[in-house]
């Protein structure tokens, strides 16, 4: 939100200043923002006229102000955004209600201007309605990449990926002990790998792109793909919160948004172009695209934006999940040491692998309690209510948007004791269960459940045992409160940077 009150006055001139006064002329003409007050509303947070509570989001991430509107207003309370009314949700119980028991009224994805475009209209699992093509959808992720069949193709692979971390990351503290190692970049770096292996069968050090008239190395293709979507997603349009004047033009942010998802969409095809060549001369892999093109079902742009949402997905989100827990991790000597002492018991000198996972229930409980405290989606994506509806006892009329602020919902005192401490025991008080990952809202609800989450699960708590295993962990100094999130998402805003120190008898 401050990034959109700082970009209305440079938005393009006098193009902007027109916009701003038909604006004006609009709230004075009597356009609406939101429904009427009804006598069965959720409270409404006071704002202002034309921007309503837009200037109340700029001091904080808006996560953590909502959190702290419910402690005022309640669990579900309505704001507006500009010329949007929205519905806030705090509360897991209310949350669960909206996605399980009221998911047909709730089921529209409403997405803003940049997210429409990169994911060309909804093309993509995550961010498309509920209908034919999301169903169709996550079933080809669960066959092709996700289930349970496909995830043992790629065992090996992903300890491969683990040890590669490993030797990457004792390879530089050899080179020098005392270096900060930058944690994000090098676990990045490993999972885009996975990523590409599981998308496309191979391992990907370079591609042609036509559009670029050269060849680009693998590091180029992770910037392109995966790193510079994920910073255009969070790019603010102003239009967004004022749909009327959706005709104004706002050149900047149309250009860099356009220019973005043309260089995704060039080097994706490339790709594929490659892997199709290699198909074509008999060279069959297991791999998601080898899945997709069996199909024979799909267009050449939904091809293209499943394959990319694996790609994206697999390396983000579980870099994320990943990134906390060893941050959390590195900054609690006390709780690093407890697991390292679980995994020495479990595993005595032989290296973790996935099979000792069921058997490391304070792992479990550090990851599940990394999800609950630095969920993967500070705030999900909104939602459109296209039928009138009630949740948590309020009405909820159709036209209205939806926000669940999942950090609100894990933060909440009348479920977790001191929420805003990190504190894996909480997940050990009745003992591992597997249903745990969804006490978080993590991984969603209802039918729309992330279809990823036991990959996710898997990477993430075999990745960390290792790091455990293998080194003692401490932040940078300095670094040790840096929990700042990146807007809506979830990520780190700031790079893990860490000491580490080979633990003894683990130097080789």
């Amino acid at each position: 939100m401050e990034a959109l009150l700082a970009t209305l006055p440079a938005g393009g001139g006098g193009t902007v200043a027109a916009a701003v006064a038909v604006a004006g002329l609009a709230a004075i003409t009597g356009v609406r923002m939101g429904p009427k007050q009804r006598a069965n509303a959720p409270p409404a947070v006071p704002g202002l006229p034309l921007i309503g509570n837009m200037h109340q989001l700029t001091d904080a991430p808006p996560h953590n102000t909502f959190a702290k509107w419910s402690e005022i207003h309640g669990p579900i309370y309505t704001i507006n955004v500009g010329a949007k009314h929205v519905a806030v949700l705090n509360s897991a119980e209310v949350a669960k209600e909206a996605m399980v028991a009221n998911f047909s009224s709730i089921s529209t994805r409403k997405l803003t201007k940049a997210f429409s475009v990169l994911s060309r209209d909804k093309m993509m699992v995550a961010t498309s309605d509920h209908g034919d093509f999301h169903k169709r959808g996550k079933r080809f992720a669960m066959m092709g990449m996700l289930g349970f069949a496909a995830q043992k193709q790629f065992r090996d692979t992903r300890k491969q990926m683990v040890d590669n971390m490993i030797s990457t990351l004792r390879t530089l503290v050899i080179n020098d002990p005392h270096a900060t190692q930058d944690f994000r970049k090098n676990f990045r770096d490993e999972l885009f790998r996975l990523s590409m292996i599981q998308g496309f069968g191979e391992e990907v050090s370079s591609v042609y792109v036509e559009e670029f008239g050269r060849e680009i190395s693998g590091e180029e293709i992770c910037q392109i793909i995966v790193v510079d979507m994920l910073r255009c997603v969070t790019e603010v349009d102003w239009r967004d919160f004022f749909p009327y004047l959706s005709w104004v033009p706002n050149e900047n942010f149309e250009k860099k948004v356009t220019t973005i998802e043309s260089r995704r969409t060039a080097v994706m095809r490339s790709l594929i172009k490659q892997r199709k060549k290699r198909i074509e001369g008999g060279e069959a892999r297991a791999s998601y695209l080898d899945f997709l093109l069996a199909e024979n079902t799909l267009t050449d742009d939904q091809l293209m934006m499943l394959l990319f949402e694996v790609v994206m997905a697999g390396t983000d989100t579980t870099l994320m999940t990943t990134e906390w827990a060893m941050f959390e991790i590195a900054r609690h000597p006390e709780i690093q040491e407890r697991l390292c002492r679980e995994i020495q018991e479990v595993c005595g000198d032989d290296r973790v692998t996935e099979d000792h996972l069921p058997r490391l229930p304070y792992l479990n409980a550090v990851f599940h309690e990394t999800l609950r405290l630095h969920p993967a989606a500070s705030v999900l994506p909104p939602r459109f209510v296209h039928e009138t509806t009630t949740l948590g006892g309020y009405e909820i009329p159709a036209g209205t948007e939806l926000m669940i602020n999942v950090y609100g919902c894990n933060i909440d005192k009348k479920v977790w004791e001191e929420p805003e401490e990190w504190r894996p025991e909480r997940f050990l008080d009745d003992g591992f269960n597997i249903k745990d990952m969804y006490k978080t809202m993590s991984f969603g609800a209802g039918s729309r459940t992330c279809p990823g989450s036991s990959q996710a699960t898997s990477i993430s708590c075999a990745s960390i045992a290792r790091f455990v295993q293998e080194f003692t962990w401490r932040v940078r100094e300095g670094d040790e409160d840096k929990a700042d999130t990146v807007q809506f998402m979830g990520n780190k805003l700031q790079p893990l940077f860490v000491h580490l120190t080979p633990r003894r008898g683990r130097e080789q």
